[in-house]
């Protein structure tokens, strides 16, 4: 148990709730597992705010079957093979998709990830009794999950909610964009990419897209259900800085403008969430049921697997050949790869609450010894 890593999950707990590395958390019972806060008094399990807390079954079972989940086995089959309720299964699968939901915005929406190559796509979802569509984005340079969104209609709505995301990830003054030829993309990134100039008059600063963000386009052309050419297009940006761009981002003198990268990431979710495949009998129910596999999934993906083509080569010969590196490795957002049940056991901070007010002379203390 390490309390200094530790916050107070109590709201009323005044300047010390959602704040960690400060000594106010101290270890209350180490047979029960339990933190106490110094200012507030109040104790709380260790699995507090986590996939974890309150489970009745041993979690060494818990991260098992969501670790089944998130690689695509049925729920069907984990009934079969371990005697559970398909409704425990359902409840575990809702509560770590919350858990890696709060987990991708904490680290990956924190603003730290170098966006210079970034690729969306949609998929189609078939559902009980209509279809969904499900878009995401994925970063080339480290192959990175940003995020997705899912909505019914594949409309301007869903777009700008993915760019939201995106953009919420990090940097993207030199940011190339590669969409589809849905006509939503370039309008909408022209308008959430834009940053305010402040020049220091009264009033509302003007929008401006910053120089180095660039769009394009790759409109594959379809007779009799095959694709038949594929038109690129550049939105924003020149035809050189986009060449330097594939480039430095891929690596490959013959790179082109392509969704190839998203659309593999498309197939690893096809294959790990049954309802997204096609022509399939396990149709889902629920929104909250998609969007649970969707984040199990791809945080999975990013932080529990690894990925060969972010691999480096090792540059000692009595070394390995390769060190194998994740995808959040690849990015500096983890120092080692991820297991499930570090991923369902991470405790995310809150946001602080704003106060008003002058602030105490322990926080002072602890703020300037941290």
């Amino acid at each position: 148990m390490d309390p200094h890593q530790r916050f107070c999950h109590n709201e009323r707990c005044c300047w010390a709730y959602g704040r960690a590395g400060e000594d106010h958390i101290v270890i209350h019972s180490q047979k029960e597992q339990r933190y106490r806060c110094k200012r507030c008094g109040q104790t709380f399990s260790a699995t507090k705010g986590t996939a974890l807390y309150r489970a009745h079954k041993p979690h060494a079972l818990l991260v098992t079957v969501v670790t089944l989940l998130a690689y695509g086995c049925p729920p069907q089959a984990i009934v079969a093979a371990f005697g559970l309720d398909e409704r425990t299964i359902h409840r575990w699968q809702k509560e770590s998709g919350n858990q890696c939901q709060r987990l991708h915005e904490h680290l990956v929406q924190a603003g730290g990830v170098l966006l210079a190559q970034v690729q969306a796509d949609e998929l189609r979802v078939r559902v009980v009794g209509g279809v969904m569509w499900l878009a995401s984005a994925l970063s080339v340079t480290s192959r990175l999950w940003l995020g997705g969104v899912l909505r019914i209609r594949r409309d301007r709505t869903l777009i700008r909610a993915l760019l939201e995301g995106v953009r919420a990830c990090g940097t993207f003054e030199t940011l190339l964009l590669y969409t589809d030829g849905l006509t939503a993309y370039p309008k909408q990134a022209l308008k959430v990419l834009r940053e305010p100039l402040r020049s220091g008059k009264r009033g509302r600063p003007r929008l401006l897209l910053p120089d180095g963000v660039m769009v394009a386009q790759a409109i594959k052309r379809y007779a009799r259900r095959r694709v038949t050419g594929v038109l690129r297009r550049i939105v924003r940006g020149t035809e050189e800085a986009v060449r330097v761009r594939l480039i430095s981002t891929q690596g490959n003198e013959g790179a082109v403008i392509n969704t190839a990268y998203i659309e593999r990431f498309q197939a690893t979710l096809r294959s790990r969430l049954a309802p997204l495949v096609r022509r399939t009998r396990a149709a889902a129910r629920q929104r909250a049921t998609l969007e649970a596999g969707m984040w199990l999934v791809g945080t999975v993906y990013n932080f529990c697997c690894w990925h060969r083509s972010v691999r480096l080569r090792c540059s000692s010969p009595e070394e390995r050949r390769w060190v194998e590196r994740t995808p959040a490795q690849a990015e500096g957002l983890a120092d080692h790869r991820w297991s499930v049940h570090e991923l369902l056991a991470f405790s995310v901070p809150p946001a602080p609450p704003k106060r008003r007010g002058r602030r105490p002379r322990w926080l002072l203390e602890a703020a300037s010894a941290a």
